[in-house]
């Protein structure tokens, strides 16, 4: 199991700190991923299109607790700041328009906005950059101060033809003003799963620190079946670091005590796969209500009882299963999958694998047949 981070090009730093007996960085990082500690901030117009966008990052729609208000209820002059309801160190802000005027100045706004807060900018407009948004872009950039994204909106009823014409023209006005190769992401802000906003999604993680692209992967709603894998693989990611801290501490030799002792980690680890799947009753509730379709059913088609619930009976009767099979194992094999450091404890380490991997694949089959059904 050790190499499937190699594999999957997932957190593989955690292997490598395990390795290297650094085991506080391993749990800072498992920490930092079940809270997803990120911070996005969203320049353009207050205008419907950048609140609905706002609201979709959070799987949000009209009348849903959380969402960004109407612009005519924010202030011009403040800074808006919005919770993810389910994942609340996942935060957007709501920054000052940049301003149409001909004195501009890049670096008292940059100073003003607290530009290097946000792991992630995205300059959003309805038409073409203006002129101060494109040397706000350009000085961002030149300065490798920020990840800064140009997002264009566009609405469900242009055609591709339509689209590529605004995206040419946005570029070329890019272009005129000194950007090097500008790149336009064409996004519809009611559904991100359509049109640029999932290459989107793939470029910041190139350029975000790992560990801080994952947290986004993980705080983000369950917009299309590739992410919705992503997530899977980044939780299977997160349990073999887990299990290998659990092997590190669990070392009574009596039965079936570790999984009282990792019981509470793994229900962490399952809660946080259940919000960020939107499994949650919520999430589902919010889903039917947005495409008009019956909450209940969409719920029933959850056969997994966690992605239901998380419930610590649950999660400890997973776990003792699992020990219980694996005691018919040869010790060689399961020491196998094991990082160095624990494999004096490797049955606690191979049943919470075996218990949490299992609860995560059929949580994330019912999370693609929601997305599936819902999307029909």
């Amino acid at each position: 199991m050790a190499e499937v981070l190699k594999g999957l090009n997932v957190l593989g730093t955690l292997k490598e700190s395990m390795e290297s007996n650094k085991l506080s960085d391993v749990r800072d990082a498992v920490e930092d991923l079940l809270l997803s500690r990120i911070n996005l901030g969203i320049l353009g117009d207050r205008s419907p299109e950048k609140y609905t966008f706002m609201n979709s990052l959070r799987g949000l729609g009209p009348g849903d607790e959380g969402e960004a208000p109407s612009p005519s209820l924010s202030d011009p002059g403040d800074i808006e700041g919005y919770l993810d309801p389910k994942h609340q160190d996942f935060r957007l802000w709501d920054l000052l328009p940049v301003p149409n005027v001909s004195a501009f100045d890049v670096d008292s706004y940059m100073e003003k906005v607290k530009f290097l807060r946000y792991n992630a900018v995205f300059l959003t407009s309805t038409q073409a950059p203006e002129a101060n948004a494109v040397d706000l872009f350009s000085a961002a950039r030149s300065q490798h101060k920020q990840n800064v994204y140009l997002i264009l909106f566009c609405s469900a009823k242009e055609t591709g033809d339509d689209l590529e014409l605004r995206r040419k023209a946005s570029v070329e006005e890019l272009a005129s003003h000194g950007v090097d190769q500008p790149k336009v992401y064409l996004v519809l802000p009611s559904s991100l799963e359509k049109h640029d906003f999932p290459g989107l999604l793939e470029d910041i993680s190139k350029d975000l620190p790992e560990i801080r692209s994952q947290a986004l992967l993980l705080a983000l709603p369950a917009l299309t079946p590739d992410l919705i894998t992503q997530k899977k693989e980044s939780f299977k990611a997160l349990v073999w670091a887990a299990a290998s801290l659990s092997g590190g501490i669990s070392t009574l030799p009596v039965p079936f005590v570790a999984s009282m002792v990792d019981s509470s980690v793994a229900v962490r680890i399952l809660s946080k796969a259940q919000t960020s799947l939107c499994l949650d009753d919520k999430s589902v509730e919010q889903l039917a209500r947005r495409l008009g379709r019956e909450p209940a059913a969409l719920k029933r088609l959850r056969t997994c009882a966690l992605s239901v619930e998380v419930s610590k009976a649950e999660v400890k009767k997973r776990l003792a299963a699992a020990e219980k099979e694996l005691a018919t194992f040869p010790s060689k094999l399961v020491e196998m999958a094991m990082p160095r450091h624990a494999r004096y404890a490797s049955r606690s380490f191979a049943a919470m694998m075996q218990a949490l991997n299992a609860a995560i694949e059929e949580m994330a089959v019912d999370a693609q047949r929601i997305l599936t059904d819902a999307q029909a």
